[in-house]
C-alpha cells in the first residue's frame, strides 16, 4: 500500500509540474521534452502494475462514474487539438461517465487568444465491456461506439449566444473496420489511467463537476 501511494504521489507531482497552466488544459507528450515524457511513461507503467483494481469492470465499475478531467495524453486526437487555427486555444477537457446506462461524453473547451469567442466540442458515445474469447468475464477493456458531435459557441465578445449552443450537430466518426477500445489500466477513487487500442495514454483525475458548466452533466 505504501508503495502504491508513493508511486501515485510521484506521478501526480510530475503531472503538477507540467500542468501549471492556469486554463487547466491537458498536456501532451509533444509539449514536453523527450526525457520528461519517458519519465512520465515509466512512472505510469509502475503505477499500473500496482493497480488496486486489476479487474475494474468486474469489481470496481462504480468508480468509473462521474466527471473526469484529462491531465495528460499521448493520443493523436488530443495532440491535434493543441494547435488549433484562427487564434483558438484548447482549454479544459472532461469526460463524464454514466455507468448505469453505459454512456459518456467527452467535452473540450476552446477559446480565442484575445477573448473574441469561447465554446466547446462535445462528443457523445456509449460503451460496453469487451468479452474476450479467452474469458467470458468482463475485465478491463471496453468497446466504444461514438454517436454525435456537437459544436457550440458560448460567447462572442463576452456576449452569451444560446442560439449557437450548439450551432452544429453531426454524426461522430468511428474507426473503419474495427471497434474503438480502451483498456482501464489503473483506477481508484480519484485517478484513472487508460490505454487506447493504439497504445495511446490517458491520465485523468476525478472532479466534482465541470466548473461553470454543470448543465452539461
Amino acid at each position: 500500500m505504501n508503495n502504491l501511494l508513493s508511486l501515485k504521489e510521484k506521478l501526480q507531482a510530475a503531472l503538477d509540474v507540467i500542468t501549471t497552466r492556469k486554463d487547466g488544459s491537458p498536456i501532451t507528450n509533444l509539449q514536453i521534452d523527450a526525457t520528461t515524457a519517458t519519465e512520465l511513461e515509466q512512472l505510469t507503467t509502475e503505477l499500473e502494475s500496482c493497480n488496486p483494481h486489476p479487474h475494474p469492470l468486474a469489481n470496481a465499475i462504480d468508480l468509473l462514474a462521474g466527471c473526469w478531467q484529462l491531465q495528460y495524453s499521448t493520443a493523436r486526437e488530443i495532440r491535434s487539438l493543441v494547435n488549433l487555427p484562427l487564434g483558438l486555444k484548447l482549454g479544459q477537457v472532461y469526460q463524464v461517465i454514466n455507468v448505469d446506462n453505459k454512456q459518456f461524453f467527452n467535452v473540450a473547451f476552446v477559446q480565442h487568444n484575445w477573448g473574441l469567442l469561447s465554446g466547446y466540442v462535445r462528443v457523445t458515445a456509449s460503451f460496453e465491456p469487451a468479452i474476450e474469447d479467452s474469458s467470458p468475464v468482463p475485465d478491463k477493456r471496453i468497446n466504444v461506439y461514438f454517436d454525435k458531435r456537437f459544436l457550440a459557441i458560448n460567447k462572442i465578445v463576452g456576449v452569451h449566444t444560446p442560439q449557437l449552443n450548439p450551432f452544429k450537430v453531426m454524426s461522430a466518426n468511428n474507426p473503419r473496420g474495427r471497434v474503438a477500445s480502451l483498456d482501464i489500466t489503473y483506477l481508484d477513487e480519484n485517478m484513472r489511467i487508460g490505454r487506447g487500442g493504439d497504445g495511446s495514454l490517458f491520465i485523468l483525475k476525478k472532479v466534482d463537476a465541470i466548473p461553470g458548466n454543470t448543465s452539461l452533466i
